[in-house]
């Protein structure tokens, strides 16, 4: 059975009252005050980003969801932050690393399910260039990082639905 997505919240966050009802497939109504709340997306970036050899740099997931799992650097973009300005403080968080070049690689709906609630997600995704690794270290909420050859990479590795959707389009655009 599907949720609605504002399922979890029970009052009206305008005037707190109880009269929150469904008004559509993405909004809830307070019959009230008249106030209607629309569930968006929320923004997040993943970073593409190979060394001289043409091996795809991965994190291990330190945090559930998907705890464990492979993934690419990245994550969510704060208030008033550019998607740009998210990836390159991502990765900086994350990694240690500087971006120096993005180019926009393509968008992906995804579900992320975090504290029991599923947050509905649009992950953009980036081919990124560094100038060097030199300072590469796994931090925040990366345990590990490391470089994968292309050959061995399986989109089956990576736990989040969006990142493995990104990287099967990815490894078919670079064959």
């Amino acid at each position: 059975m599907i949720q609605h997505p504002l399922e979890k919240f029970r009052f009206c966050p305008a005037c707190g009252s109880s009269l929150w009802t469904i008004n559509n497939e993405k909004s809830k109504k307070c019959t009230a005050c008249g106030f209607i709340y629309y569930a968006n997306a929320s923004a997040a970036v993943a970073a593409i980003i190979r060394n001289e050899n043409g091996d795809l740099l991965v994190c291990r997931r330190a945090k559930d969801p998907a705890k464990g799992t492979l993934d690419l650097p990245g994550g969510f973009v704060d208030m008033h932050e550019t998607i740009e300005e998210a990836l390159r403080r991502e990765i900086l968080e994350e990694l240690n690393l500087s971006v120096t070049d993005i180019t926009y690689f393509q968008s992906i709906p995804n579900e992320y399910l975090y504290s029991g609630m599923v947050i509905h997600t649009l992950d953009f995704l980036f081919l990124c260039k560094v100038k060097d690794f030199q300072k590469l270290n796994a931090m925040d909420d990366v345990s590990e990082a490391f470089f994968k050859p292309i050959n061995t990479i399986s989109p089956d590795d990576f736990g989040l639905n969006s990142i493995k959707k990104g990287i099967i389009v990815f490894l078919k655009e670079i064959k």
